[in-house]
């Protein structure tokens, strides 16, 4: 029994990380076609919080998390936040599958926190998988051209890495675990949703959804990469712990440059082989070490 829910926690994870490798593949398409990130943001968590309303009202479940959970909920949901402004925040300067990558370096962060914060386990041969996600970066991003502009995409990105970790971390570590998944999903698709809603507010606005296209990508960014996403990340969470959860993201930066590659004629080059190579090494290596010293983590 016990190594069925940790199957269905590695199956959920590879589902979650596969999911959010789309965001590009649907909300590129509504930024070239003049929309404001601040209203795609908002519109994906508002669109994603109602289609969760009537799942957690169907299934019964009580909606009463407590002050403190609540208050929990609430600083989780700003990392989620931070961390989806962040990616799309990053598309304007980089290519989406770098961005993606970049991002990818979060299972590496949330191994040292669990370890050096969570007194799990240490292996210094996690230490070298780190060392190989950097260099991938660096083969990822190389380019002689436009690198002001490209550093500071790279540099948003990476902070989606620190948010991220934090919010998977917070997830497991904080009690909020054993709240059933969809309550906390919807609590944290419903603040995120507030958040946009000021951010769009204060800075270019809400613009009207204006063609049958654009309800489309938004209704299925509120639904894949957001609602799905989230959902079975919690869950996987809950089976397979926060270090191998994250690493199972290795579906993510895979999806995304795919996406990127063959949607939006973004460049894959000898580089960016060899830099994805070595990210998804490092990943697999983690994998490895995190299997062979603990699994309950």
């Amino acid at each position: 029994m016990q190594t069925k829910v940790k199957h269905k926690g590695i199956l959920l994870g590879l589902l979650s990380s596969g999911t959010f490798g789309l965001i590009p593949f649907f909300s590129i398409p509504l930024m070239r076609g003049g929309m404001g990130i601040p209203a795609i943001l908002f519109y994906r968590f508002l669109f994603a919080a109602i289609a969760m309303t009537p799942v957690c009202l169907f299934l019964n479940r009580s909606m009463n998390v407590g002050f403190r959970n609540f208050a929990v909920l609430f600083v989780l949901a700003i990392f989620y936040a931070g961390t989806s402004v962040g990616l799309i925040w990053s598309y304007s300067y980089i290519p989406s599958g770098i961005t993606t990558t970049i991002h990818f370096l979060y299972p590496i962060l949330v191994a040292f926190i669990m370890m050096y914060c969570f007194g799990e386990k240490k292996s210094a041969f996690i230490f070298f998988p780190a060392l190989l996600s950097f260099a991938g970066v660096a083969f990822l991003c190389w380019n002689d051209t436009n690198i002001t502009l490209k550093l500071l995409g790279v540099y948003i990105a990476l902070a989606t890495v620190v948010t991220y970790a934090l919010y998977i971390v917070g997830v497991n570590k904080f009690g909020i675990n054993r709240i059933h998944p969809l309550i906390v999903t919807f609590y944290i698709l419903s603040f995120g949703a507030v958040f946009f809603g000021i951010y769009a507010l204060l800075t270019s606005g809400i613009e009207p959804i204006h063609s049958s296209k654009e309800w489309f990508n938004l209704i299925v960014l509120a639904l894949l990469p957001t609602v799905i996403s989230d959902y079975a990340l919690i869950v996987a969470i809950k089976y397979a712990g926060s270090t191998i959860s994250a690493i199972l993201g290795v579906m993510e930066p895979v999806v995304a440059v795919c996406m990127g590659v063959c949607f939006f004629a973004e460049r894959f080059n000898l580089y960016s082989f060899i830099g994805l190579f070595l990210v998804l090494s490092a990943v697999i290596m983690t994998i490895i070490s995190r299997m062979e010293n603990r699994l309950d983590i």
